[in-house]
């Protein structure tokens, strides 16, 4: 039996996970949490970890959260989220997350997905697989997972001063990263940056 632990801040979400996932002949989920923190303050025994990758403003992510448990010797973390940027899915990937899989995905291919971890397999969602397929393709783009937290904050209008207090980072780092960004990009301004990314399937 794949013991499964749920981690999501929306209550109806987890709800219908846990009537999900219980209604597999092989799966069973044996906790859930609201935040990333009670996750980690509880360390749960568990075969997998299904965890949302955002949690609210102020709230540790589920990446960091992915980074943290790999780190300590966890279990495999897989990442279910709504988000599907290129920055979203290598910042989880890099941080050791073991697959990412869409909310919107058929129930099998969680399943699977759940399984794959469990397994120690990679459970990368075809969707997510294609987006990284473009992102490989894309000529002369290769922003670093850093970078692509950057640039999708810009996106979302932050300034420099924000970005710098969400991603725990000097402004004077937050600038550098933009000039790279710029570079590579081949932009000179914040707003050429985003739709650049965006033409080419870096950000949504």
């Amino acid at each position: 039996m794949i013991r499964v632990v749920l981690a999501d801040d929306h209550p109806v979400v987890r709800a219908g996970l846990r009537a999900l996932l219980d209604a597999q002949s092989d799966m069973t989920v044996v906790a859930e949490y609201a935040t990333a923190e009670e996750l980690l303050a509880a360390d749960p025994e568990t075969d997998v970890v299904l965890t949302d990758l955002r949690f609210g403003e102020g709230r540790l992510g589920g990446a960091e959260a992915a980074r943290r448990i790999v780190a300590a010797g966890g279990p495999p973390v897989l990442v279910l989220t709504t988000y599907d940027s290129d920055a979203d899915i290598v910042t989880a990937v890099e941080a050791g997350a073991t697959g990412y899989v869409l909310k919107d995905a058929p129930t099998e291919e969680l399943a699977a997905a759940i399984r794959d971890a469990a397994a120690g397999r990679p459970a990368l969602g075809p969707a997510v697989q294609r987006r990284l397929l473009q992102r490989m393709r894309a000529p002369g783009v290769s922003l670093s997972p850093r970078e692509l937290e950057v640039l999708e904050l810009v996106a979302q209008g932050r300034s420099n001063d924000d970005i710098a207090v969400v991603l725990f980072l000097s402004k004077a780092t937050v600038k550098t990263h933009l000039a790279h960004i710029f570079e590579k990009l081949d932009v000179t301004s914040r707003t050429a940056a985003v739709a650049v990314a965006r033409q080419r399937g870096i950000l949504d």
